[in-house]
């Protein structure tokens, strides 16, 4: 019972976190112009990854939920895996990425989990968490 209640508080914090981060500002990325297409939410982020301008922040959120949140918790803060919380310090994209992949540690590949998008999609967002 006590397990079944950890789960569920687990999955109503990461609901709570979800929807707290649909709350940001009105900029987009249309130079500030807010079509109406998502209410104003800003999902996408910032981030030194590999190049690219901008993380979509919901889409990484809801790939980490899927697949990573049972090791790394809700909040990156760890538990059977290690604390992500600023992992962009430590790793470069690339090495986020080849982790992902591959695995080692304890930790299971996702290559053929996930797709390449995905797994480059979560390793700029892990990235961006300095």
């Amino acid at each position: 019972m006590i397990y079944k209640n950890k789960w569920v508080l687990l999955l109503s914090v990461f609901a709570l976190i979800l929807a707290l981060s649909a709350c940001g500002g009105g900029n987009d990325a249309n130079n500030g112009a807010n079509t109406g297409t998502n209410n104003g939410a800003n999902t996408e982020t910032p981030a030194e990854n590999n190049g690219n301008a901008v993380v979509n922040t919901a889409e990484a959120e809801s790939l980490y939920g899927k697949n990573c949140v049972s090791c790394h918790a809700v909040d990156l803060s760890g538990g059977n895996g290690p604390n992500l919380q600023h992992v962009g310090n430590e790793l470069s994209f690339e090495q986020i990425k080849t982790q992902i992949s591959n695995g080692g540690n304890g930790m299971p590949g996702y290559k053929g989990q996930l797709t390449d998008e995905e797994i480059d999609l979560l390793s700029a967002w892990l990235e961006s968490h300095k």
